[in-house]
């Protein structure tokens, strides 16, 4: 591994199933992540995702690069455009900075939809 490599793509289709899922598991039970009713009376199209959601997924994507004995050290994420259900999220990442000494890699990753960005950041992991 080397400064400039890049991690593969990863395409995550966006459901409601998802959307819901993920606020249930992370105990976000604010109306816009699981009732379009309730979002779409405050100004949304539909529901859309939370950032523990895309915080999890953004995590998921630079492990399955770093494999399963990578430890995340360090997440660090900004959201841009929401993501709705029926949207295609695709990941991109690159390698920024690389210490052999401690086994470590900053990873520049970024998810775009049909909107934009969604998240864009950096997340610091340890290799075996």
């Amino acid at each position: 591994m080397k400064v400039g490599d890049e991690l593969a793509p990863l395409s995550i289709d966006v459901s409601a199933r998802l959307i819901v899922a993920g606020a249930i598991a992370t105990r976000d039970f604010q109306d816009v992540h699981h009732d379009k009713d309730g979002a779409q009376a405050l100004g949304s199209p539909h529901i859309f995702m939370n950032i523990l959601t895309t915080n999890g997924l953004v995590g998921r994507y630079v492990t399955d690069w770093a494999g399963p004995e990578a430890m995340l050290r360090s997440v660090k994420i900004r959201l841009g455009a929401p993501n709705y259900p029926g949207d295609v999220m695709v990941f991109s990442g690159k390698v920024v900075s690389v210490d052999a000494g401690e086994q470590m890699a900053e990873i520049e990753v970024a998810g775009k939809n049909r909107l934009g960005y969604h998240v864009t950041g950096s997340v610091t992991v340890t290799l075996p």
